[in-house]
């Protein structure tokens, strides 16, 4: 009776929270004294575990794309989707933008066994970042707490509220996000999803650089125009794909240099790296240009603007327990 009261109560409050459209904003949270040491222990053992895995295994850049996607999907107007744990589900792990991200859950579930009392949704974003200060990026101003959504499977949100790579590109946002829009733009779909979950133009192609990671297969989302490159052909992991940098597995500036080359080189650019329309247009648009070249020319300025803006997404929609959430370590 009383796991059942409790139970009640979280989807109360989880109920009200989305009723009153809480706000949530990246600031400088600090450890709530009412967190409770073991919480903060059993986050910082989870991060041990993250790390652990992504030391062992060539998995950053599908740890990294499971937390983008599920953050991703959060809706400000309509108060839904976000970091709220639902990609575990089959429901969400079917849409289309998501394929091949079951085996990226598939890795957390050791995870999360051994770290029962660390929710679905902080785990995700927790490795993600992680993954990213592993693979040489900067380090992450995380806070934890995220609450998952009781409401399980039908908390996922709809299809095609991500990004897609070229034309035809869909709504992506509001009742029908499936829908697909007139608008051929690759400028003007980034902005419809990105604006979408509040975040502007700066935050845009900062978090594009997230490409530098990884790899895009034909076979998954038909956008790459080869099977495989001399970057990939060998792997490390599965091999093939598309990358859009040469070192896919170092988190660096590479993808805006390489973009950035690529327009001055014209139809002489590399063709063994993969650029889509949202890609290119990050150099072409009036409003992301000036960002896209300051990164191509200052990591340290790309890693300081990425850093904040992947914290800001890894937020997106999430509940927190305590609401100003937890800080597991100092920034150093």
């Amino acid at each position: 009776m009383i796991r059942a009261a409790r139970s009640n109560f979280r989807v109360w409050t989880w109920s009200v929270f989305l009723v009153l459209g809480a706000s949530l904003t990246v600031a400088s949270p600090v450890v709530s004294p009412n967190s409770g040491e073991a919480r903060v222990a059993n986050l910082r053992r989870a991060w041990e575990d993250c790390t652990t895995l992504v030391h062992e295994k060539p998995c950053a850049p599908i740890i990294v794309r499971l937390a983008w996607h599920e953050a991703g999907t959060y809706d400000a107007k309509l108060k839904n989707g976000g970091a709220i744990g639902t990609i575990i589900y089959p429901s969400e792990l079917r849409h289309p933008n998501d394929a091949g991200l079951d085996g990226a859950v598939e890795l957390l579930r050791p995870l999360h066994a051994a770290n029962p009392e660390v929710s679905w949704a902080d785990l995700i974003q927790m490795c993600s970042a992680a993954a990213l200060e592993a693979s040489g990026g900067p380090k992450i101003p995380m806070r934890y707490g995220r609450v998952d959504d009781p409401r399980g499977p039908d908390a996922v949100p709809p299809v095609n509220r991500l990004p897609d790579g070229a034309p035809p590109f869909h709504r992506s946002r509001g009742k029908c996000p499936w829908k697909l829009s007139r608008d051929p733009s690759p400028a003007d779909h980034l902005r419809r999803v990105f604006h979408r979950m509040g975040l502007n133009d700066q935050e845009i192609v900062a978090l594009s650089g997230a490409h530098t990671l990884g790899r895009a297969y034909k076979s998954r989302s038909g956008l790459p125009s080869l099977n495989e490159t001399i970057y990939t052909e060998h792997g490390p992991g599965t091999r093939g794909g598309m990358s859009w940098t040469k070192d896919w597995l170092a988190f660096d500036n590479s993808y805006y240099v390489e973009l950035q080359k690529a327009k001055e080189a014209g139809d002489g650019a590399n063709p063994e790296l993969l650029r889509l329309a949202t890609d290119t247009v990050l150099f072409t648009d009036d409003g992301f240009r000036q960002h896209a070249e300051l990164y191509a020319r200052d990591q340290e300025a790309f890693f300081a603007d990425y850093a904040l803006a992947h914290a800001k997404l890894s937020e997106r929609g999430a509940h927190f327990d305590p609401p100003q959430g937890i800080v597991i370590d100092a920034l150093v």
